[in-house]
């Protein structure tokens, strides 16, 4: 009988601390059929004699929010800090490994879903089997003794928060370099425990398996995908509005910024690339610190993470709302090769293919185009003949990915098929003058055709100087002056 007080007492005080809380406990985005339907496709390609373990992301260390790694959330959905999945490929059955309970921590930012939450956690995910963490090591030997040989994880590193994997491995590499930091990967260090701990298993790695299943976006992956580039564009829109002379590159962040956190986003899928003048010569430049003149381009690259996926926009305008006649000229030229490209894009064709078809065309506009100045000529020379040699490359990709991450995993060589999302970001340079000139836009393969998700945002040079022209947010919040941000002084009677 004390035992069953006991128990009400604790699924009451459960009741009471989800009802107090607002905030969800788990993403709605996607229903446990779906999660359930990715780890299937991953039953079938790790066979039934092996098993897979994942390894969610730790406690963030700083007073940020917590972000589940993509690889995770893309199994189960999942949003708590040290959790583990392990898939049984014979049985066809997923556990999750979450840590207890922590009712101080609770008491302070709220409700996590914890190894109590066993049966909420199975309904929200789909999981078979919920269990506490201390329970994975026993578990791992059991599957050693029934003959399991074969162990897969992901080796590659995990994407987290404004992290694609290319960026990942560049901070394993700088850490490694230094001599006086030289820690193992997270990755590393999971991978060392397991071989240390269970010498029995063949280790091999998930990474590849998992890439080639998030190539192809599932129709709710596609329209997170929507939602995230419309706030691209939205926002990129405002910094357009709200550009003038005189302003700070952060100015034009925090206006983008603004309209991400107002529309839900989790957080920015990448720093803000705003580079005014000289700076854009620098692709992923981001310190943002410069005051913007009269007469010069500035260019904006700036997505939001909208449900763990991402966007990836790119714009550039005249500072003062109007282009010159020689910026006319050469962003009118480029223009036309970009509008060439976007024209060329068909499901079923390869990337040399497509980009042998724009090359064509862009060697047409090339014959057709006047330039006021020298080096300008030749750098759109330079362009098209650089296009042209990229078309002859059989390797040669048209972008990258755009997905959970902004440079997403998955090869799209061969055929375009449907489900694929990427962007083009062709870059014309004008070394005389410092000057790169880039647009870059979301497209979706349709059955039957090309969506590209960011065609509204302007890029026609009238629709941008138009844009330009009307009031922003800036105006309407101008910049606060330094004596006008010091405390009042304190009277004393």
């Amino acid at each position: 009988m004390r035992r069953l007080v006991c128990f009400l007492f604790a699924v009451l005080s459960l009741s009471a601390a989800y009802a107090r809380q607002e905030a969800a406990l788990f993403g709605g985005d996607f229903p446990p059929e779906e999660f359930a339907q990715r780890r299937s496709h991953l039953y079938e390609a790790i066979g039934p004699n092996a098993i897979a373990l994942l390894q969610g992301a730790p406690s963030p260390a700083g007073y940020v929010r917590f972000r589940q790694t993509n690889e995770f959330y893309y199994l189960c959905g999942v949003e708590t800090p040290h959790a583990y999945l392990l898939l049984d490929g014979s049985e066809r059955r997923a556990a999750l490994y979450l840590p207890h309970r922590n009712e101080a921590r609770e008491r302070s930012e709220g409700k996590w879903l914890s190894a109590e939450d066993g049966e909420l956690v199975r309904r929200l995910s789909g999981v078979e089997a919920v269990y506490g963490l201390e329970l994975l090591a026993e578990h791992l030997a059991r599957y050693v003794l029934r003959g399991v040989r074969v162990l897969y994880t992901p080796l590659q590193p995990a994407e987290g928060l404004a992290t694609s994997r290319d960026i990942a491995l560049r901070a394993q590499a700088d850490r490694a370099s230094d001599p006086w930091d030289g820690l193992p990967s997270r990755e590393g260090r999971f991978l060392a425990l397991l071989r240390e701990r269970f010498p029995q298993l063949e280790i091999r790695d998930l990474s590849p398996l998992l890439d080639e299943l998030r190539l192809i976006k599932s129709p709710r992956e596609l329209e997170l995908i929507r939602k995230a580039t419309r706030l691209a564009m939205e926002a990129i829109a405002e910094a357009m509005r709200s550009t003038r002379p005189g302003q700070y590159e952060y100015e034009l962040e925090a206006v983008a910024r603004f309209v991400f956190c107002r529309h839900g986003a989790q957080g920015d899928a990448y720093y803000a690339l705003v580079a005014s003048g000289a700076n854009a010569w620098y692709p992923h430049y981001h310190a943002g610190t410069r005051r913007m003149r009269a007469g010069e381009l500035v260019l904006m690259d700036y997505a939001p993470d909208v449900g763990y996926y991402m966007s990836d926009v790119t714009r550039i305008w005249p500072v003062s709302g109007r282009f010159s006649p020689e910026q006319r000229e050469l962003y009118a030229f480029y223009l036309g090769c970009y509008r060439a490209i976007l024209r060329a894009i068909r499901p079923g064709k390869t990337a040399q293919e497509i980009k042998r078809e724009a090359a064509s065309e862009m060697e047409r506009l090339l014959q057709e185009s006047r330039f006021s100045r020298a080096p300008h000529r030749r750098a759109a020379e330079r362009f098209v003949a650089d296009y042209r040699a990229s078309a002859e490359n059989p390797n040669s990709a048209l972008g990258h990915g755009v997905g959970m991450a902004t440079h997403d995993v998955g090869l799209y060589r061969g055929p375009l098929r449907p489900g694929m999302v990427f962007t083009i970001e062709p870059a014309l340079r004008v070394p005389e003058d410092s000057l790169y000139i880039r647009l870059e836009d979301v497209i979706i393969i349709t059955a039957d055709g090309v969506e590209v998700v960011s065609e509204a945002l302007p890029m026609d040079i009238e629709a941008i100087e138009e844009l330009i022209q009307q009031e922003g947010m800036l105006e309407r919040y101008p910049r606060m002056e330094e004596h006008r941000l010091r405390a009042p002084a304190i009277r004393r009677r």
